[in-house]
Formats: C-alpha cells, sequence, structure tokens
C-alpha cells in the first residue's frame, strides 16, 4: 500500500500508552518488480515459524525502520530506547498489508508502492537485496470476505491493491462482485486471481475521485453487498457517502483511509486524531 507522498498505509512512530506486538526478523529472499511502481519483496528466516498468521485478507504487520547510523539491532526495546535515544531517532514503524504468507516454503511476502525517494518504506523496497534483514510485527487485520454476502465490492487504489488481491483470491469460486482498482495508468494492471463472476475494473489517473465517481455510477448487483474500501482519504470519505445513499449498513462494510493527498505520513497520521482525519462510519 502507498502514495506518492504518504506511507502505502497507516504508519505511526512508536507511542508509549500502545503495547507493542512480539517483532520477527526476516531476511529479504528475492526482490521483483511487479511494474513500475509495485515492488514485491519476499521473506524468510529461522524466526519465520515466529510468524503466527490469521484469517484475515487485509492482515499487516508494522515493519520496524532505524537509522543506520545509530546501530541499532533487533528486537527493540522500546521502553529502554525511550530513556537514552531522542524522540528523532527512536525507531519509526510502516504499516504494510501482508499480500501472501507459504507455510511450505517458510515465506511471507509483501507488495511495496513506490515512488523514487520519497518516503521510508518504498526507498528500502526498491533498493533491497537478498539477505537484508527486515524487522516486523506479529500481523494484525479485521478483514475477510463472508461467503453468505449476497456479493462483494472492493474499492481502492494501489495502496489497497495487496488486501483487495488477497480478498479476490480467497473468494469461493461461486462468489459474485465488482472490484474497482484504481493505478496511475494500463502499465500498472496486474493479473489476479478471481472467481469469474466477479468483474475487476481498472481505473486510471490519479484523481481519488475518479474512484468515487465510477462506484457511484455503477449499476450493483442484487441483493446486500459486503464491503471492502480502502485508499486515499479523501476518497474515502466520498465512498462513505455513495454508500450511505445506497442504504449500506456499518456491518457490512470495511472502510479505512490509507494516506491523504498532499501530506506527509506524519501530517496524515496526525490529522487521524483531528476532525478532518475522521472518516465516519455509515450507520
Amino acid at each position: 500500500m502507498t502514495s506518492p507522498t504518504a506511507a502505502p498505509t497507516p504508519a505511526t512512530r512508536i507511542a508509549p500508552a500502545r503495547a507493542a506486538r512480539p517483532q520477527i526478523t526476516l531476511q529479504v529472499v528475492r526482490r521483483e518488480q511487479l511494474s513500475a511502481h509495485l515492488v514485491r519483496i519476499v521473506l524468510s528466516g529461522d524466526e519465520f515459524d515466529d510468524f503466527v498468521t490469521n484469517d484475515s485478507t487485509d492482515k499487516y504487520v508494522k515493519i520496524y525502520f532505524t537509522k543506520p547510523e545509530l546501530g541499532l539491532t533487533a528486537p527493540f526495546d522500546l521502553t529502554e530506547l525511550r530513556q537514552t535515544l531522542a524522540p528523532d531517532d527512536l525507531p519509526v514503524t510502516r504499516t504494510y498489508t501482508v499480500r501472501a504468507v507459504d507455510a511450505e516454503a517458510r515465506t511471507l511476502t509483501i507488495d511495496f508502492v513506490v515512488h523514487g525517494d520519497t518516503g521510508l518504506a518504498g526507498p528500502w523496497a526498491n533498493a533491497a537485496q537478498p539477505g537484508d534483514l527486515l524487522t516486523l510485527s506479529a500481523p494484525g487485520g479485521g478483514y475477510a470476505p463472508d461467503p453468505a454476502s449476497d456479493w462483494h465490492l472492493f474499492a481502492g487504489d494501489q495502496s489497497a491493491l495487496p488486501a483487495i488481491a488477497s480478498a479476490l483470491a480467497a473468494l469461493p469460486g461461486t462468489a459474485s462482485g465488482l472490484a474497482f482498482i484504481q493505478v496511475p495508468d494500463a502499465s500498472e494492471v496486474l493479473p489476479l486471481e478471481a472467481p469469474p463472476a466477479v468483474q475487476i475494473r481498472w481505473l486510471f489517473g490519479d484523481d481519488p475521485a475518479i474512484l468515487v465517481r465510477e462506484v457511484d455510477a455503477a449499476t450493483w448487483l442484487p441483493g446486500r453487498p459486503q464491503i471492502f474500501a480502502h485508499g486515499e482519504r479523501s476518497a474515502m470519505k466520498g465512498l462513505r457517502e455513495v454508500f450511505a445513499g445506497r442504504g449500506v449498513h456499518r456491518s457490512e462494510l470495511s472502510l479505512s483511509g490509507y494516506w491523504a493527498l498532499g501530506r506527509t505520513e506524519d501530517r496524515f497520521q496526525a490529522e487521524k486524531r483531528e476532525p478532518v482525519g475522521v472518516i465516519l462510519p455509515v450507520s
């Protein structure tokens, strides 16, 4: 998950009041260039068995980044580090969706959106080499397709593509639905696994309003959908209104902003505690 101006998904400097999940350090096995702006990193290592996965298709991990010149080694004792380091020298986390976990191959895959030197995780992924170490948290997550739903609707930009792709692959073969995925241009389209009755609509351009317009203008399928909509904040606010107008219940909806156009990651995170950063649930 990522954007030109912010890290792909919610990212935070370590907060003292929040208990940290267990840390796992893995090695880069390979780096794959999926498209001009999407890099796949496959990880493995001795600590793979410590990664306890879950059933969420939006499962995510917090990746720890430190300043190389400080020589910090994992696992990071954050309580101790807060006593000895300046705030700007503390480890910083970026939150990324886990694209796949292969228990047989003992690999964990994460896709990174990269925009040159912008951000923190993207440049790391762009330069990653086999043998590089990456420390990450045990996974969280909160969404998985409900096979009992009448149909499924997915909407997101490139930052949400890993989670949407994972969900599409997890759908039963008889599932039906619509998937709206916005990417910069046609060169960013990827082959995705999905049931035959799920229509995947690729949208091109950088304007977040494109996603809102296309979802709003679409002819929805009969019955009640289960919805997964994640991506740029203003687009998610626009979709919130679309879903409210369609009578979507909060229980049928997973809606979240991963980044905000024109905001740095730090500013985006700060605004999540302000009125501008609130994405109200559909009632």
